[in-house]
This record gives C-alpha cells, sequence and structure tokens, in this order.
C-alpha cells in the first residue's frame, strides 16, 4: 500500500473521530444506531491516519500527500 494521505488529512480525520466519540460517550447528541455507525466511522478514520493509506482514494488515484 502506498500512502496517499498527508498531515493535514490524518490530523483532520483524528480531530473528526475525537468529536464523534465526545458526542457520542458524553452527551446524548447522537444516541442509537446512528451513534455506533458514527462510532465505527470514527475507528475507521483513526485506522486509515495511522496507516496513512485511504482505501477510498486508491481508485481514483487522489493523494493529499506531498509530492516527493
Amino acid at each position: 500500500m502506498k500512502k496517499n494521505m498527508g498531515n493535514i488529512d490524518k490530523m483532520l480525520r483524528v480531530l473528526i473521530a475525537v468529536i464523534i466519540a465526545v458526542l457520542y460517550f458524553a452527551t446524548d447528541l447522537i444516541p442509537g444506531t446512528l451513534g455506533i455507525v458514527l462510532l465505527a466511522l470514527a475507528g475507521v478514520f483513526v485506522l486509515t491516519s495511522f496507516i496513512s493509506f485511504c482505501p477510498l482514494y486508491a481508485p481514483f488515484g487522489l493523494s493529499t500527500c506531498k509530492k516527493e
């Protein structure tokens, strides 16, 4: 897997995941099934941030990495 995510993209994904987790666990703003789906999405965001690869970018040839 070739890296296709830049630092800003990774930071935004982690930030969004943290916001979703806080809204789910600390408040009742996203309850029930919607909350579980958003938590799963947050998990995917964190995972893709750590491996620096987004599978949805690959088929379209997108990359937010700086060119070497």
